[in-house]
């Protein structure tokens, strides 16, 4: 993985202790909270519900061992020894002092670590495959062009004061698993003629008005990535407005000017940059590939595995193919029942940094579904990985099956949030805790926001639950459909919202048409598209009043 040089590394400290007197001046007065506002958001703090919330960023979602370790470490002196993995590869802390920040984040330097731009009005962190370097389906690493872009990104003075934060995914695989259609900038892998490049997708997001993105460049080479993005920024840094925070996303702005308009404003703009000094050279991005070179793979030839029942559902539902023979990637669920989605202690976090050193060259990757995986484990060593990880709490085997849910902090922490999705998500476990019946209705996504912030994705989940706020009490609004991938679709709303305790019956009953209507061996998504949603609708209201009426019914009976 990439090493930070004497550059990375003189840039990262002055940026901790120009923080440090930010936060110093701001204690004195000399800076107003508006004025420190910013500041402090561009280097990950927020003030949320109850104390201040924290980024960290995991750069295109990779780390290695020593600095799993010091995130333990740091959730466990600064906050309350553990964290929240987010959907764009963050670590989030929802219990830190103020003051204990800038010591957070000297803490996190020593390890190449930081929080810049995890928050705020600007690029956030880029995202692309967990799998990236090791997946089976992959045409391209995209992790060198991806470092690449981390570095053109942050710290870029043009870009630091955005109308809206700015969000950038990129794909090499043939399957999309970095939720590109839904990103202010896409890129997919193509090649064309032997020549590798990118379609380019813009205006792509989900929130308060999700919008599958549109393509903007059918094909760009992957050298001039730098400059028609800066072109697509500028574009947007020009002319995206700024006096209404819900219409700031570049989304609008290309909904607005209509995509042809706005992809002739890009190649305009285009054409003072392309081939300019931004253009990436080959020994450029040789220079950075040379950090993501395969480590030292044996080869440990046909292994027979355990046939202990337990040991092959885990082995069914948290093993992915490999590119190489004989090793597989391993994916550890932070989904076990009765634990907040992608929350992890700081006891598990050393754990697997242990698995990852023992098992998987140090490295381990985050997804953006809020799980952790070691890339490259031998199949010979998967039964020993189970079993520290199923003593752990880190086995559970529902990857890709309804318990495995994406779903942000919602109101139990988040000061945006119109609802609670963790008490959801819980209740949503208990009820399918059976693996047999899981492991009978097989592949969906259940996505949970707390809010229309949609942190939770879930426009895209199979099954969607948004958090709303219906005269200050909580209500689940549910849509179905949704997908990710390059087949990506925005979910459909089924009809009025759920009380809470209605949730649990609700997606009971989603499943049960679905189980009832299904072929032999056809995905929800499948038989959903074949009957449409007037079945899934008919059974859940059938019967009942709507929402907020019959929790009414049930407070007065």
């Amino acid at each position: 993985m990439y090493k930070y040089d004497a550059i990375d590394r003189q840039l990262i400290n002055e940026r901790v202790e120009q923080f440090r007197d930010q936060v110093s001046r701001w204690q004195a007065g000399e800076l107003a909270d508006d004025e420190f506002r910013p500041l402090r958001l561009q280097n990950g703090l927020y003030i949320q519900r109850h104390a201040p919330m924290f980024r960290i960023a995991v750069p295109y979602g990779m780390l290695n061992s020593a600095q799993l370790r010091r995130m333990a470490h740091v959730a466990r002196k600064y906050d309350r020894g553990y964290g929240h993995f987010t959907t764009r590869h963050n670590l989030q802390l929802n219990w830190p002092k103020i003051e204990d920040v800038p010591d957070i984040l000297a803490e996190l330097a020593e390890v190449e670590m930081h929080a810049i731009q995890t928050s705020g009005n600007c690029l956030r962190n880029i995202t692309t495959d967990q799998f990236a370097g090791v997946a089976a389906d992959e045409i391209i690493d995209t992790r060198p062009l991806a470092e690449i872009l981390r570095q053109w990104t942050t710290f870029h003075p043009e870009f630091a004061f955005l109308p809206r934060k700015f969000k950038i995914a990129i794909s090499g695989t043939e399957q999309d698993r970095a939720v590109t259609w839904f990103h202010d900038i896409g890129l997919h892998l193509k090649v064309v003629d032997g020549q590798v490049g990118f379609t380019v997708i813009v205006g792509g997001g989900l929130g308060r008005t999700p919008i599958r993105g549109e393509v903007v460049r059918d094909f760009l080479p992957w050298q001039d990535i730098l400059t028609y993005c800066e072109a697509i920024l500028r574009v947007y840094n020009r002319a995206g407005r700024r006096d209404n925070a819900y219409k700031a996303r570049i989304k609008i702005l290309v909904q607005a000017l209509g995509v042809e308009a706005f992809a002739k404003l890009v190649e305009e703009e285009w054409a003072h940059g392309k081939g300019g000094p931004a253009t990436i050279t080959q020994s450029e991005y040789d220079r950075i590939a040379a950090h993501f070179t395969a480590p030292a793979y044996e080869s440990p030839g046909d292994t027979v595995l355990p046939e202990e029942k337990a040991f092959r559902r885990w082995v069914d539902r948290c093993r992915q193919p490999h590119k190489v023979a004989g090793y597989t990637a391993v994916t550890l669920s932070l989904k076990a029942h009765g634990v907040a989605p992608g929350d992890i202690t700081s006891d598990q976090m050393e754990v697997v940094a242990d698995l990852a050193d023992q098992y998987s060259f140090g490295e381990l990757r985050i997804s953006h579904e809020q799980n952790i995986i070691l890339a490259d484990v031998k199949q010979a060593d998967l039964y020993a990985v189970w079993q520290i990880a199923k003593e752990n709490g880190l086995a559970t085997p529902n990857i890709g099956l309804l318990t495995s849910m994406i779903c942000c902090p919602g109101g139990d922490f988040c000061d945006l949030a119109n609802a609670k999705s963790i008490p959801i998500a819980t209740a949503i476990q208990a009820r399918f805790d059976n693996l047999d019946y899981l492991f009978d209705i097989g592949e969906i996504d259940l996505n949970i926001s707390g809010c229309m912030n949609a942190c939770g994705h879930h426009h895209v989940g199979h099954i969607g639950v948004l958090g709303v706020d219906k005269n200050n009490d909580e209500f689940y609004q549910v849509t179905l459909g949704g997908r990710q991938g390059y087949q990506a679709r925005l979910g459909k709303v089924i009809g009025p919202s759920f009380a809470a305790n209605e949730m649990p019956d609700v997606v009971e009953k989603i499943i049960s048409v679905y189980l009832e209507q299904r072929s032999d061996e056809e995905r929800f998504l499948d038989t959903f598209d074949r009957i449409g949603i007037d079945p899934f609708k008919n059974r859940v209201y059938e019967g009942r009043a709507h929402g907020k009426a019959k929790a009414a019914d049930k407070e007065t009976a």
